[in-house]
């Protein structure tokens, strides 16, 4: 006998849903990780990638001009010899890292699950 399915009880979400929106920004491959470093202020772009070693110079290029063209980060030319190019979080990227730092502490918790459940004896 096939199971009966239930109704969902969860309230629908607005049209364009807020989840969606926002996971679109900080669901992309390394975004976590920029907006993470430049929380702490203005990073050059060879900073990042040593921030980030194991991001590769064209996906960080990507990410950035993905952040830049959404509001998050903006890109300002140094004028020094030979020019350099900083990135920093708009006020509206701050408003994004609460929800970074959320999902940092439940990381947290999950490693600290995890490595318990490897210290525990096992049966």
């Amino acid at each position: 006998m096939a199971l009966k399915i239930r109704k969902n009880r969860a309230a629908p979400p607005p049209e364009g849903c807020p989840l969606s929106e926002c996971l679109s920004i900080i669901g992309g491959a390394w975004t976590p990780n920029i907006l993470w470093y430049l929380a702490a202020g203005p990073r050059r772009f060879s900073e990042l990638r040593l921030d980030i070693p194991r991001i590769s110079a064209k996906m960080l290029t990507t990410r950035l001009k993905e952040l830049e063209a959404r509001g998050i980060v903006t890109r300002t030319v140094v004028p020094t010899s030979p020019p350099s190019v900083e990135y920093a979080l708009t006020a509206f990227g701050h408003e994004l890292m609460p929800a970074i730092t959320a999902i940092v502490e439940v990381g947290e918790k999950l490693k600290r699950r995890h490595a318990d459940a490897e210290d525990a004896p096992q049966p």
